[in-house]
């Protein structure tokens, strides 16, 4: 399981309530492995490591912090969806984003030999406004779900 703190915030996001770690906000959390067994029913392949490397330098594809992110600061970044893309990818603006992520986001991760049993309550339990999955109730839920939106990101 890994936590994503961030020192500069996106346009729109309060931290009040946030965990914060050497004055940046805890924000998002998330987990390696989603399941014991992956689709075709051998162990994940999904490692912390690319895990990391995705969020921090892959596509908005592939992360779901990546696309909180990319819609969130998609004005700020100039960031939009490659023209004529049915995936979730910023194109060009990837580059941005990964450039932004370098100077304000931090990771820590713990070890857990089954994060997806632990997820949800680990979400419940902390104030994590980048969170959507198990995360209805949280006052920015709507807000993000809407940023996402507007840019075909849901």
């Amino acid at each position: 399981m890994y936590a994503w703190y961030f020192r500069e915030l996106p346009p729109g996001v309060n931290p009040a309530g946030c965990a914060e770690f050497d004055g940046h906000a805890l924000l998002y959390v998330g987990i390696a492995a989603t399941r014991a067994l992956g689709r075709n029913g051998l162990p994940s392949k999904n490692s912390l490591r690319t895990r990391i490397r995705m969020h921090y330098s892959g596509s908005a594809e592939g992360s779901t912090l990546r696309l909180t992110l990319g819609a969130l600061l998609a004005e700020r970044l100039d960031l939009r969806r490659r023209p004529g893309a049915r995936g979730k990818s910023f194109g060009d603006g990837e580059r941005r984003l990964s450039e932004w992520m370098e100077e304000n986001a931090e990771v820590a991760w713990m070890v857990h030999p089954e994060p997806w049993v632990i997820e949800g309550s680990v979400i419940g339990r902390l104030y994590l406004p980048f969170n959507l999955a198990h995360n209805r109730s949280h006052p920015f839920h709507d807000q993000l779900a809407a940023a996402r939106s507007r840019l075909g990101l849901s």
